[in-house]
């Protein structure tokens, strides 16, 4: 190991100079305004698909169209800004996810993350014969090595191809988790646990394709001693996100950040997300109101998620999210990582990944000490 920097993440032909995922944080926190400040610092920025469109004056009556062409814009926004490294997740649940795929592969990013689902199928409008010669590569989200295996085993028979990277995202993280309540809190299933079983489900791939498959730990990472300990376990990446909304190139609004600034520990709760999936997220009135049983008044433009059965959900979680996202708290709510509430400070993106490679590398350090010292 080299001592006098973080070793670098290599997802096919790209080399990431800091090995750092920021995660894709929809309804619009996660933009492109955040993903070029991530890539201009050396990781990896993500823009976040979910809701992507409903900032598009056309959304009410052209949610399909308004999505794509906002997608394409924020991509293209987002490489003006930076020569780095850029992704885009989209989520494996939203209706449109070939639409949204497609679109990311025109626009050539680098890496595309795929979560909340698994990604058996792609669009048939790819070059599904030649995906190893597309820019973009392929980075399904997983949350266990058996999902990993489903993956890559169907990716194998359908494409003589499997992805490129994996990120392994534990019950620690924020937003949709991919966990089943009783199991968030269960030491089986903790990151630590799970990193080690999905590389050893990847490992054969990369000898039967002749190529490197890093994976990337997710979920709870907060410091960069945190980072070191996973790259200790066989991470060759992580991905965080908690950490990248107090910083003043996150796309959200100020009073967003400022929910994270102002929780406490107990306010990181577990919801039950109308999609039906547990969820991560800062308890507020919005969330205590509905989960008093209120029925909250919406309308739902098109089923943009192929889970939510919208007619007995008691909100709309796209447009709650919406709401956080632009400020309105009253009338949504925000999703956050379990460390959410040692965040204390909003400071700059290129400040925080100059923080977290300071931080590793004194875990560096502190680990050859202790090697060197006399038993």
């Amino acid at each position: 190991m080299n001592f006098n920097k973080m070793p670098t993440l290599r997802i096919g032909t790209w080399e990431v100079e800091i090995p750092i995922v920021q995660g894709g944080m929809g309804v619009g926190i996660s933009l492109s305004n955040l993903t070029a400040a991530v890539a201009n610092a050396g990781g990896i920025g993500v823009i976040a698909t979910p809701g992507i469109g409903q900032f598009e004056p056309d959304w009410d009556t052209d949610p399909i169209g308004a999505n794509k062409r906002a997608l394409r814009d924020e991509i293209r926004k987002a490489k003006a800004k930076t020569s780095g490294i850029i992704g885009v997740n989209v989520m494996v649940a939203l209706s449109n996810f070939d639409d949204l795929v497609q679109c990311s592969v025109d626009e050539e990013v680098n890496v595309l993350f795929l979560g909340a689902g698994l990604p058996l199928g792609l669009p048939k409008t790819l070059p599904l014969d030649r995906l190893g010669e597309l820019a973009t590569k392929f980075a399904p989200i997983v949350s266990s090595a058996r999902a990993t295996k489903i993956i890559f085993r169907a990716w194998q028979k359908r494409y003589n191809h499997v992805p490129d990277a994996v990120v392994v995202e534990g019950p620690l993280a924020g937003g949709h988790l991919g966990f089943r309540k009783d199991h968030i809190d269960n030491p089986d299933y903790a990151l630590e646990k799970l990193l080690p079983e999905v590389i050893a489900v990847v490992k054969p791939y990369e000898k039967q394709f002749n190529k490197s498959i890093p994976v990337i730990a997710a979920g709870g990472i907060y410091t960069g001693a945190d980072i070191h300990k996973f790259m200790e376990l066989g991470a060759q990446g992580i991905q965080m996100a908690t950490r990248f909304v107090a910083t003043y190139e996150c796309d959200a609004s100020i009073k967003f950040k400022e929910a994270y600034l102002n929780c406490k520990k107990e306010d990181i709760v577990i919801i039950d997300s109308p999609v039906g999936l547990p969820g991560r997220a800062i308890r507020n009135e919005f969330l205590e109101r509905v989960s008093s049983g209120v029925k909250e008044t919406f309308k739902c433009p098109w089923k943009c998620l192929k889970t939510c059965d919208f007619k007995n959900v008691s909100y709309c979680i796209a447009l709650a999210l919406t709401n956080a996202k632009i400020g309105n708290l009253e009338g949504g709510f925000a999703f956050a990582g379990a460390n959410a509430y040692r965040v204390d400070k909003i400071i700059s993106v290129k400040e925080l990944m100059g923080t977290l490679v300071e931080e590793y590398m004194v875990a560096v350090t502190q680990r050859s000490t202790k090697a060197e010292l006399p038993t």
